[in-house]
This record gives structure tokens, sequence and C-alpha cells, in this order.
């Protein structure tokens, strides 16, 4: 799988990294956190998902205040309060020999990224990775042929369409759009025309056929969304393409995520340290 050969190519980054700072303790434990607006999942090598919670767990932020929406962090201090407490039950107090892997939209703005770092460094983990949730989701749907691949992720609050080719973006849509937007039986219109209308999109730029190939294959449809039949079955017959699920679509970036940090945490028990800060 390409991405998780990018994985593999940033385990072997940290080694050299870590060739040059000796001082810092191996990292033997990980997480991995896919951070989204309606709800946020954890996972741990050897025991899968440690945690599966809204982003507003205890009810404190109130009246729609989540710390995160349409895919941004907007609450920095309740965030990391957030995160702090799943990093407590999944790793402990003390993370000085960890590594915490959070994916983030594709299209996520500087912003986002840099307070998602400085939460992440706030946690005290020794090394931090930050990268986006399509790659993530390519890593969990398992080896391909090197060819491009289609990735759609339907959440509650944002919807992205990211065309990989050899583990790179090669571009990306999004639209402020999710299943949360849907009222109760309300047919999902609005969401499958955000995505048909990212996939032309692409379609107008894609000079090399990437896209038509990437068609041929089949969309990977990830987040909640692609739980529920009424939408997948509308992208398929509007795309006149058959679309890929994997085996829990809601869960399908958080444990790829998680099969990126187990190669990493692989490739790091080979070395006798880890730089205090990667990604």
């Amino acid at each position: 799988m390409r991405s998780l050969r990018d994985g593999q190519r940033h385990a072997r980054s940290v080694h050299r990294q870590h060739r040059q700072h000796p001082r810092h303790r191996e990292v033997t434990r990980g997480l991995a956190i896919d951070l989204g607006s309606s709800r946020t999942r954890a996972w741990i090598p050897g025991q899968g998902i440690v945690a599966d919670t809204g982003s507003d767990p205890a009810g404190e932020y109130g009246h729609g205040g989540r710390p995160v929406r349409r895919g941004r962090i907007v609450d920095t201090e309740s965030c990391g309060r957030m995160l702090g407490r799943i990093a407590d039950t999944a790793l402990g107090a003390d993370r000085s020999d960890t590594v915490i892997v959070l994916s983030h939209p594709v299209l996520a703005g500087s912003g986002h990224r840099a307070a998602a770092r400085d939460i992440l460094t706030s946690l005290g983990p020794s090394s931090i990775i930050v990268l986006d949730s399509a790659r993530a989701a390519a890593a969990c749907a398992g080896p391909q042929d090197g060819g491009p691949l289609l990735v759609v992720d339907i959440g509650a609050e944002l919807t992205e369409a990211t065309l990989l080719v050899d583990g790179r973006v090669r571009d990306a849509r999004l639209a402020e759009t999710g299943t949360s937007d849907l009222e109760p039986g309300e047919a999902p219109t609005t969401v499958v025309r955000a995505v048909l209308d990212m996939v032309m999109g692409m379609w107008h730029q894609d000079r090399h056929g990437a896209l038509l190939g990437a068609l041929r294959r089949g969309p990977l449809l990830a987040g909640g969304g692609a739980l529920r039949p009424d939408i997948t079955h509308r992208i398929a017959v509007r795309l006149g393409a058959p679309v890929r699920l994997t085996d829990d679509p809601a869960t399908t970036v958080v444990r790829g995520a998680g099969l990126i940090l187990s190669t990493v945490l692989r490739h790091a028990s080979a070395a006798p340290a880890l730089p205090g800060r990667s990604g």
C-alpha cells in the first residue's frame, strides 16, 4: 500500500533523526486518533479501538458548542481537555515513551494543523505525527496495485473527495456538508450532490486520466455517511462505478492511522531512541 509505504518512509526518517538525538527515550507505545466534528475515535496497537465517543463526551460545552466544527478546531482549550482524557485513559499519565498519530481533513487549513500540533505536544508524547485522513483511509483499505485511488470521506459536518496517485494527493475537494445536516428521513440529496460536484470538478482538471482509473477501480467510501446504503447506492449509480467499503466505514480512518502507527513503532523498536517531535 502506497500510503503505508509513506508511513514506512516516515519511520526511516525518524531513525535518521534519532541518531542525532541519542538522549531521548525509546518509543514503545502509541495512540492513533481520528478527531471528528461529531465523534472522536482512538486506536492502540494490539488492542484496537479504545475510544469512540461524541466530540462533546461530557456535555460540557452545551448548545452545540463542540470544540471541532466542520472539521476545524474552534476551541483549542476544550479540545485539549477532551484529548487529554483519552490519552490519560489509553496511555496513562507518563507518556514520555509514546508516539501519538492524529488524522486531519486533507484540506485542513494551517490554523487547524498548528492547533492540532500544539495540543498533541501539550499531551507530552515523545513524538507526534499529523497525517491526512485520505492516506489513513487508503492504508486501512489494504494493498493496492499502485494505481490511483479516489477516497470519499463522508462525515457528520464535512465531506471530502481526494484523488491519490502513488500515495500522494493529486487533487482534493471539500464540501461543508454532511450527514448531520440531513433531517430525519430526508433523502441525502445534498450530500450526494456535493460528492458528484467534487468528482466532476476533479474530472475537468484531470489531464492524465488518473481519475478515470480510480473510478474504474471504484471509489473508497469512508466515514459515517458510508454506513448509509441510501448514500452509497446513489453515489454508485450517479458515478456509474462500484463503490468500495471497508468492514466498518465509520472507523476506516482511525484504523488506517493505527496501521501506520504500528509500522512506525516497528521501525522505531530497531532504534535506541526517538527525537522529541516529528511528523
